[in-house]
């Protein structure tokens, strides 16, 4: 006969097995016996070129004779216990494929992060030295100075958020500013659309003259959502956030200036928002470039009149980093979240000239004189139009996904149309999901083939260089992907 005490023994230890059978199946489970611990840490790593360097963005580069803010490259580094991911965003213009895989090797080599892991891009800041070495309408295999530097400063970055890597917490949310962002491709009225350089009449024109009578509609749309990842400690402190918009850049810097754009205002309100300023370890905010090849921040309907160097890149800067700030007291914080990606290369063909463009490419080098301070964008893209010649026929294209918890992240290396993002986010499994531009490489524009029938800059053979259907080869591959990694 069981006595009343040894019933009672039993019962109690039956409690505790049953509480610790739950307890610890409601919690993620590593290959020890305890539970997974998500953790994160961020850094910065500077990529400021020396003076004299040449600032590109323009059809002219020139040298630059000012720093006013330095240029970074912004790292974060995600571990859930059993994967790590890292994340880089550049302030530069666009990345080579080079620079990319060469960090990416080393930083698999030196932390043991594997390359599909590592996303890599560019803000594409037009007051910045370029990383796409001498051309970058010409494959080379041969990195040069400032790309080695670059390279190496982005490994040195994600050691130094990997060496932050502490326990966190993980909230995702959107903010929204559609007062920033405009179509940049303008149908204009019927006879007033001026020739392109080649000699032709588009059916659209990249950023026509601001209050033009001749402005008819936009040609696509735009996307005012700003999503993001914060990363902040158990005990509420800020950590790192990740976020994302459809904006071109802003421009109006002051002469020969280096600047990050707002891009690097942005992360910097942003901190001064969260009172983070002297906060250490530091708080490190990453602005990428999402879906904005056909947007900027010019309202061609209503021009504004003449501001002073960064008044409006501050402007923007201020307001997207309060509205993002205001979203977060929305979010909801995760203890765990289990991270993914997925990195694929399809082969996508290039835009090579045929020999009738060629012959115009020669003919015009030879018979149109060069004016000396002068622009002439028909010599400039006959000029391209010879360097497109040595291109090979086909490109391995670097495409990647990421999920992390029950978003996904994509990316191409292009400046990819916002309506290619729109698309992106719509058809994905996951939900939500967002794209970002200029990653792992810099392979020009990237329209829609609807968008190549209409013509304009963005499409023009040099400024465009992969197949007129190449964004939906690179959707469908990224579709592929990203359902691999859906729960």
């Amino acid at each position: 006969m069981i006595s009343q005490i040894g019933r009672v023994n039993v019962n109690r230890r039956q409690l505790i097995l049953t509480w610790f059978v739950t307890c610890t199946l409601s919690l993620p489970l590593c290959a020890g016996d305890g539970p997974k611990v998500f953790r994160a840490g961020a850094a910065t790593s500077n990529i400021t070129p020396p003076l004299g360097s040449p600032i590109v963005g323009g059809f002219a580069p020139f040298p630059s004779t000012h720093v006013h803010d330095e240029l970074y490259a912004r790292c974060l580094v995600l571990d859930d216990g059993g994967t790590k991911l890292a994340i880089v965003v550049c302030d530069l213009l666009g990345i080579d494929r080079q620079v990319s895989d060469e960090a990416r090797a080393l930083i698999h080599t030196e932390l043991k992060i594997p390359p599909e892991n590592v996303l890599i891009s560019a803000t594409h800041t037009h007051s910045a030295a370029s990383a796409l070495g001498k051309d970058a309408r010409i494959i080379s295999h041969t990195m040069d100075e400032y790309q080695r530097f670059v390279a190496r400063r982005i490994v040195d970055g994600v050691k130094r958020a990997a060496n932050l890597l502490r326990p966190a917490q993980i909230g995702w949310g959107t903010a929204e500013a559609p007062e920033h962002v405009f179509n940049r491709r303008w149908h204009l009225k019927p006879g007033t659309m001026p020739p392109n350089p080649f000699g032709g009449i588009d059916k659209v024109k990249m950023n026509p003259p601001q209050g033009s009578p001749n402005l008819l509609e936009p040609a696509g749309p735009t996307d005012p959502v700003i999503p993001f990842i914060a990363l902040r400690e158990p005990d509420g402190k800020p950590m790192a956030l990740f976020s994302t918009y459809s904006l071109h850049y802003v421009g109006g810097v002051g002469p020969g200036h280096i600047s990050a754009d707002y891009f690097g205002m942005y992360c910097d309100a942003l901190s001064r928002l969260l009172k983070t300023e002297t906060q250490t370890p530091a708080f490190v905010a990453l602005m990428a470039n999402g879906t904005s090849g056909d947007i900027n921040n010019i309202n061609f309907r209503e021009p504004r009149g003449k501001q002073t160097a960064y008044q409006q890149m501050k402007f923007v800067a201020d307001d997207v980093a309060q509205k993002v700030h205001k979203a977060l007291d929305k979010i909801t914080y995760r203890n765990h979240v289990t991270l993914a990606a997925r990195y694929r290369e399809p082969m996508i063909a290039t835009r090579r000239p045929d020999e009738k463009l060629l012959a115009w490419a020669k003919q015009t080098l030879a018979e149109r004189p060069k004016v000396a301070g002068k622009t002439d964008l028909t010599l400039v893209y006959a000029e391209r139009t010879l360097r497109m010649r040595e291109h090979p026929e086909e490109l391995k294209i670097p495409l990647q996904v990421f999920r992390i918890g029950d978003l996904a992240v994509g990316t191409m290396p292009c400046e990819i149309f916002c309506e290619i993002g729109l698309d992106f986010k719509e058809r994905s499994p996951i939900q939500p999901a967002w794209l970002v531009s200029i990653a792992h490489g810099y392979y020009g524009y990237l329209p829609t083939p609807k968008h190549h029938e209409l013509g304009g800059y963005e499409t023009w053979l040099g400024t465009n260089r992969l197949e007129t259907q190449a964004s939906e080869k690179m959707l469908a591959a990224l579709m592929k992907m990203v359902s691999e990694l859906a729960p």
